[in-house]
């Protein structure tokens, strides 16, 4: 006869309530960050985020330690946790890694791809398609780092997939930072293109234009160092 399950003991139970809410408290400033809700840069009280989770500090700590080693918060002594805010050097690199893996990630997806699976991406299309229609900026920017989520996802590859979450993370602040106002962050229409080659399980043409379209969004963004002599603005307006 199989043994009789054992309930979970007290101490368990807060074990997992605390995990939970450890998860929460990361999933809910890092969708408000892939959203542009929360800017580089903003505090991130300890006291404020457990009043809002229902944690205590030591879970928010754990949290927004577990978000810095992602490199989305910063964590700064006798200062706290802030949104991070990453230079044109990191952005440059963010993108650079980007191109590096996402390809092979398009190779893995097209091997794995299933009728089930190009119905998700269909929807995923959709859903973004109408937020741009309605003029939803913030749905539209979620929802199109969630597309390269989606296709890592799809792909099976879990260590690349852990990569790329970290590194939409990353470039949601990077877009937020430097990207020209007049440009948008990431084409629907180049989504599209992506999904229809994955589609056809043409590897060639989809790494292709994932490298194209991960090129043009860095290509958009201004990403000017600051110059070593570049004047004070003291020096400027108190002449």
């Amino acid at each position: 006869m199989a043994a009789k399950a054992q309930p979970k003991s007290d101490t368990s139970l807060a074990a997992d309530n605390g995990s939970d809410r450890v998860s929460r408290i990361r999933e809910g400033v890092t969708t408000a960050i892939l959203e542009h809700r929360l800017l580089p840069g903003t505090k991130l009280g300890e006291d404020e985020i457990g009043e809002i989770y229902g944690a205590s500090r030591t879970l928010v700590r754990t949290a927004l330690h577990q978000l810095a080693h992602e490199g989305i918060v910063s964590i700064e002594k006798n200062r706290g946790a802030f949104v991070a805010r990453p230079t044109p050097a990191d952005a440059r690199e963010v993108f650079e890694a980007r191109r590096l893996i996402e390809p092979s990630i398009v190779d893995h997806a097209i091997d794995a791809v299933s009728p089930d699976w190009l119905e998700r991406l269909q929807q995923h299309l959709a859903e973004e398609h109408a937020a741009e229609s309605r003029g939803d900026a913030r749905t539209s920017i979620r929802l199109s780092g969630e597309f390269h989520r989606l296709v890592a996802e799809m792909s099976g590859h879990s260590i690349y997939a852990g990569f790329l979450k970290e590194l939409i993370a990353r470039s949601s602040l990077i877009i937020l930072l430097y990207r020209r106002h007049d440009t948008p962050a990431c084409g629907t229409s180049h989504h599209a293109e992506i999904v229809t080659a994955i589609r056809r399980k043409d590897k060639s043409q989809a790494r292709e234009l994932m490298l194209s379209h991960l090129t043009e969004i860095e290509a958009e963004l201004f990403l000017k160092e600051p110059a070593a002599d570049e004047p004070r603005l003291s020096d400027v307006l108190g002449a």
